[in-house]
């Protein structure tokens, strides 16, 4: 037996950030500053011509939707395809979050053969919302572009309901996928950034600054935020096709695929990257020549 530890090295990451705060004080203006935007507005706000001018500067473009099937067939895209974008925007995802919920307590009750039932009985349509917000968060960790992710604010509470301060009004794992979450607020009229977590060095927690792109930029690497986005190789219909054909012949159980899975940061064998599926496929191959021998 033999360890699989390595020496670490350190990498340049993609941004992944959440931008969250009240109503008003500039998240999405904040984030559009970004190099190469593609925003995903959920709410129509973007179509202002204070928005619309700040996109067209940036070379960017917008996509409007309030459908979770929408926007993970929008990431899935943006994943797959060469084009010029650098920066992926989600604005806000509370909105599909909500919404997720809704359309998931419907199909719950739906489904039901209690009468009176809601959907919502013992939280289960956060238990399925969850599930398909675990799908979104896997996906854009693989996703070579910088995210940002912005939130609806609300209050966050202490003993006897004291208010402590603001939190992000959306799935409670949110902050999870981000290397960098501030709260965004404005102070007469100069925008702030409070950094409320970050695993970058050059963020400490607690800091407050003047919030604007080229603060971050100098901070976090421009060369890093501003180089080109490079396309991933999903897999093709003819490795699918051949990677379930060996499961089901050599009846891999399903523990086994589901491992496979999490590692390529996958749903289904459709969405793992064609390197991946293929090093799975030459795997059976070799135990099904083994075991023929």
């Amino acid at each position: 037996m033999a360890l699989k530890g390595k020496k670490p090295e350190a990498i340049q990451k993609r941004l992944k950030a959440l931008f969250y705060g009240l109503a008003g004080v500039g998240k999405t203006t904040a984030a559009i500053q970004f190099p190469r935007p593609y925003l995903v507005d959920t709410e129509r706000g973007a179509e202002n011509d204070q928005y619309v001018k700040i996109l067209e500067q940036k070379g960017g473009a917008i996509f409007q939707t309030s459908d979770f099937d929408d926007l993970i067939n929008e990431v899935k895209t943006l994943l797959s395809i060469n084009h010029p974008y650098k920066t992926l925007i989600i604005d806000p995802l509370t909105t599909l979050y909500n919404n997720l919920l809704e359309k998931t307590a419907k199909d719950l009750k739906e489904k039901s053969k209690d009468k009176d039932a809601t959907g919502t009985e013992f939280g289960r349509h956060y238990a399925e919302t969850n599930k398909q917000m675990k799908h979104l968060m896997q996906l854009l960790l693989r996703l070579d572009m910088n995210v940002i992710i912005t939130s609806h604010a609300k209050n966050e509470y202490g003993t006897d309901m004291s208010v402590l301060g603001q939190t992000y009004d959306c799935y409670k794992k949110l902050d999870y996928l981000f290397d960098l979450v501030f709260e965004i607020q404005k102070r007469g009229k100069e925008r702030v950034g409070i950094i409320k977590k970050s695993r970058i060095e050059t963020f400490p927690d607690g800091e407050t600054f003047p919030f604007s792109y080229d603060h971050i930029a100098e901070k976090y690497g421009r060369q890093v935020l501003e180089k080109d986005t490079i396309a991933e190789k999903l897999a093709t219909i003819e490795q699918v096709n051949e990677l379930n054909r060996l499961v089901e012949l050599l009846k891999i159980p399903v523990e086994t695929t589901d491992k496979w899975l999490d590692r390529a940061n996958a749903e289904n064998f459709s969405e793992m990257n064609e390197v991946l599926m293929e090093k799975c496929i030459k795997s059976l191959q070799n135990k099904l020549t083994g075991e023929a021998v």
